[in-house]
């Protein structure tokens, strides 16, 4: 077996994929238009309205509960960016075993709420439980979307992440939030709905547990495209490698569906603040997700065998 078609084996038989491929099923039970997208969208006359909701790991939250609360707050706000909107208030349900655990969730949501000035306007709350469990959602505006439908034959792929962190280990969360100032965090994120305005990016989706690549295939899916990407483009922090870094799950990464004549303008915005924003393929009118390295191409997906999130 080649390193490539290892790789690809590593990605397919990953916790990462598997529960994106969970959605299939429950996704079937409640299609709705722009399901798979980051977020829900209602119109709002002057706008759009963006919901979303994110679940956490009964292991994480048991394991390292200040900061999955901080997590409840960033990964939402990340999705609401993600569409090209602007946050608006966060609520939770928390269950836990005792007011102690509780209130390290809450202090790690507190942290990120103030550092991403988002409020947390509510709630519920259970502390006479088994375990610690939380969820938390968000509501979010935006004037112009960015979505996971809108990619076309012949974007290019840009991979946007911040270098500047570290790993929360064992786990693979790259961290470059916790230890950053709000006010840089805010203003990274602002450069996404500037995107969408400004009408130099009509697509993408923020990286999530199934990292770069799931993340991709679930755009390829709801835009009904597929894709050809340079794995030798893509560009892990020093001493990474790349396998743990695409199955990472950054605190600040999107892929990003860009017209190329917009390539050279979408990536100046984001180096000008410090960001890595790289080219790593392009889209295609065949629905596959091919990948090359070096003399080496491989098939990672065939969606239109075989579906990933079902959208």
């Amino acid at each position: 077996m080649t390193e490539l078609h290892a790789l690809v084996q590593l990605l397919r038989e990953s916790k990462g994929f598997a529960h994106k491929r969970d959605i299939a099923p429950l996704l079937a039970r409640i299609a709705t238009p722009g399901n798979g997208d980051d977020t829900a969208v209602l119109d709002d006359g002057d706008g759009k309205l963006l919901f979303a909701i994110e679940g956490f790991m009964n292991e994480l939250v048991r394991d390292d509960p200040w900061f999955a609360g901080y997590c409840g707050v960033m990964v939402n706000v990340s999705d609401i960016y993600a569409m090209g909107g602007r946050p608006l208030a966060v609520v939770d349900a928390l269950w836990s075993a005792g007011d102690e655990r509780a209130a390290e969730v809450l202090a790690g949501m507190r942290e990120a709420s103030r550092k991403y000035g988002v409020p947390i306007v509510g709630g519920h709350t259970n502390t006479r439980n088994d375990r610690e469990q939380l969820a938390v959602a968000i509501m979010g505006r935006a004037t112009k979307l960015l979505s996971s439908f809108a990619a076309q034959p012949g974007d290019r792929l840009l991979a946007v992440y911040d270098l500047r962190g570290r790993y929360r280990e064992p786990n693979a969360y790259w961290d470059a939030s916790t230890g950053a100032p709000g006010e840089r965090l805010r203003a990274d994120l602002e450069l996404l709905p500037q995107l969408a305005e400004d009408g130099l990016c009509l697509a993408g989706k923020d990286i999530s547990m199934g990292g770069l690549l799931g993340t991709t295939l679930m755009l390829l899916e709801c835009a009904r495209v597929g894709a050809q990407i340079e794995l030798d483009a893509i560009a892990p922090p020093a001493g990474v490698p790349l396998a743990r870094w695409l199955l990472s799950f950054p605190s600040y990464g999107f892929l990003l569906a860009v017209d190329e004549a917009n390539v050279t303008s979408v990536q100046a915005r984001f180096t000008s603040r410090e960001l890595s924003c790289v080219e790593i393929g392009r889209c295609t009118v065949d629905r596959r997700l091919l990948l090359h390295r070096r003399d080496e191409r491989a098939e990672l997906w065939n969606l239109e065998a075989e579906p990933f999130i079902g959208a």
